[in-house]
């Protein structure tokens, strides 16, 4: 166990509603923190993202990159503008750049349903959505960012990825986490791939068997990519744990965000073996950026992501009652079915959401409850 029970955490709001959801963000942990005891946050804001390159020619200044290398964590908020572009075309994404500096290789994407969120599906069992999508997060398609090879102006070429040794690392972690979850019943891991067509995914699904045979008490299966994205519209409350390669988690995460209200509801986390990232799957938003209505969820659940992680990596038991509460506070703010956010025809914006969770955190009952 760590003696020094307080955290050093980068901070890194970046673009557009970045900067508008990270404030309440941290106003959230602090009350979560307050609240639990027993362990501290210091918070460290840095620069990175479209606007800092559009000045000075630099997405990740190297003060920000070694801050987030001597950070315990590091809180992304969002990045990029889709005007602010680099020579070759492409946006801005020092998110990115994090993954593959720091080996994150798994790509953590909650798919769960919030109560009193409107659900997308008109089923009585999209209430109990509660999956997670594993996406590869350093090879795969994206492996060829900034390699791809144009001949002529004729042809284009990028280069799918997959190795060993990250595959390995990837199902290891999705097994593992599939034993944490307690969802009832026996866990499974489904990997998703095109195994039927492609070498890469054959080997992908080859080494997925071989990890499987160290978890005996998780079930193991596969499905193809295509049939996922079928069952994940009409029967997402079947799956549990799903492990796949980077461009098609890429998809599957939009798509999982989609069942459970929207992007501002989906958190996320890049991890590795000695560094993560946690951020919302939304992007930079700029057609609502600064009118107010950015809905911080995703940021809030991100960070409850955060602090968990934090207790099981350090022995900190306090931590991870801060993740609880959040996310317990989360549910409690919206379980009345009276708060209702932009993205869902609603007018709470991200200062309604924000008061609603941090009275829920205020709730005496609701602290000894997650507790």
């Amino acid at each position: 166990m760590r003696s020094n029970t307080s955290f050093t955490i980068a901070v890194l709001p970046g673009d557009g509603i970045g900067h508008e959801v990270m404030p309440p963000c941290l106003e959230v942990l602090r009350a979560a923190v307050a609240r639990v005891g027993g362990f501290g946050l210091n918070f460290e804001e840095h620069q990175a993202g479209a606007e800092i390159y559009r000045d000075t020619g630099n997405a990740l200044p190297k003060p920000t990159m070694d801050a987030s290398r001597r950070a315990d964590a590091i809180l992304l908020g969002a990045m990029g503008l889709p005007h602010i572009r680099y020579p070759d075309g492409t946006e801005i994404a020092p998110q990115l750049d994090l993954r593959f500096e720091f080996g994150l290789y798994a790509g953590v994407r909650p798919v769960r349903a919030t109560p009193g969120v409107p659900p997308v599906i008109a089923d009585p069992r999209a209430s109990d959505i509660d999956l997670v999508i594993i996406r590869e997060s350093t090879e795969g398609l994206f492996s060829s960012r900034g390699k791809g090879v144009i001949e002529d102006d004729r042809e284009a070429r990028d280069t799918l990825v997959i190795t060993r040794g990250v595959s390995e690392r990837l199902f290891d972690f999705s097994f593992r986490l599939a034993e944490s979850r307690n969802k009832g019943g026996r866990p499974r891991v489904t990997c998703v791939d095109k195994a039927n067509v492609f070498k890469s995914f054959a080997f992908f699904r080859k080494i997925f068997d071989e990890r499987a045979n160290g978890f005996p008490g998780v079930e193991a299966d596969h499905v193809y990519i295509d049939a996922t994205a079928l069952q994940l519209v009409l029967r997402p409350w079947d799956f549990d744990v799903l492990v796949t390669e980077n461009m098609f988690g890429d998809i599957l995460s939009d798509l999982g965000a989609g069942l459970i209200g929207g992007m501002g509801y989906a958190p996320s986390a890049d991890i590795g073996d000695e560094h993560a990232v946690f951020q919302p799957c939304h992007g930079t938003a700029p057609d609502i950026a600064g009118r107010g209505l950015a809905n911080p969820t995703a940021m809030f659940l991100s960070a409850a992501m955060m602090v968990e992680w934090l207790s099981e990596r350090h022995g900190i038991a306090e931590a991870g009652r801060a993740g609880a509460l959040i996310r317990a506070a989360v549910d409690r703010a919206f379980a009345a079915g009276d708060l209702l956010t932009c993205e869902l025809g609603g007018e709470a914006g991200t200062r309604e959401v924000t008061q609603a969770v941090l009275a829920a955190l205020d709730d005496r009952a609701l602290a000894e409850t997650a507790a």
